[in-house]
């Protein structure tokens, strides 16, 4: 992994080569993720489209500065709005296709419509647009997971200070300010194309999601639904994701 240091954090980043020409795939973790957790999927996906690719782990994130306190009802605005900006402009990335999972999905919308920077197309891996009954239902009872099992010792495989990044996630989430929580106003100025990969069977949230996000598009979002999947496509019903991400590319932004 290289590291760079950014936004008064030190990230941890590495980069895939690709062909000259092509967009950069950025790829955006999950809420309890990091670059090492995507594994190989970005490799995959970078290979079969033959494009360069960057994969980062954010503050609070992997081998990147822990965090020092809780995060703020606004901190994926934050991440969307000024690092991740800051991030490209640091690396000489230009327009890129955001890859963002759960809350990467939600950064990825927020800088596309927010940030006024141009964006390729967006892969939006069980996005969050507003807060439903069963992202807080599912989120609790992952710190009841948290607090009776070894989820810590499995999160520190990839974690500097799982604990940290744990709480993190979990007490924002379940704070009664965030329960207000909501990017739709972001989504009118969105003209990338936008995919969208979603689970049946997702524990955070529900085909509602996607309902929003074509309500607030200038034009409908490309849907794979997958059965048998839960919150994590990309691991849950890899081989699909894959061949969907990689047709969507090919056909809307690569063509």
């Amino acid at each position: 992994m290289e590291r760079i240091d950014l936004d008064g954090s030190e990230l941890e980043f590495r980069r895939i080569p690709g062909l000259a020409g092509r967009p950069w795939l950025v790829f955006l973790h999950e809420g309890l993720g990091s670059a090492a957790q995507w594994r190989d999927f970005p490799d995959r996906i970078a290979a079969g489209a033959r494009c360069p690719a960057l994969i980062f782990s954010r503050h609070g994130y992997g081998q990147s500065t822990p965090l020092a306190g809780p995060r703020d009802v606004d901190y994926m605005h934050h991440e969307g709005l000024a690092v991740l900006p800051a991030l490209l402009d640091r690396l000489g990335i230009e327009r890129p296709v955001l890859i963002g999972h759960s809350d990467g999905a939600s950064i990825a919308l927020i800088h596309a419509g927010g940030s006024g920077r141009a964006v390729a197309g967006l892969v939006l891996l069980a996005p969050h647009v507003f807060v439903e009954d069963i992202s807080i239902q599912g989120i609790a009872a992952a710190g009841e997971v948290f607090r009776t099992t070894d989820l810590a010792q499995r999160l520190g495989r990839y974690h500097r200070d799982p604990a940290a990044t744990f709480r993190g996630w979990n007490d924002i989430w379940l704070s009664p300010a965030f329960r207000d929580w909501n990017i739709e106003e972001y989504l009118p100025a969105i003209a990338a194309p936008v995919l969208v990969v979603q689970g049946v069977d997702d524990e955070y949230g529900s085909l509602a999601q996607l309902d929003a996000i074509d309500r607030g598009l200038p034009a409908p979002a490309e849907r794979l639904v997958l059965a048998d999947c839960r919150h994590s496509p990309q691991r849950d019903q890899a081989a699909a994701s894959e061949a969907g991400i990689l047709a969507f590319l090919r056909r809307r932004v690569l063509a």
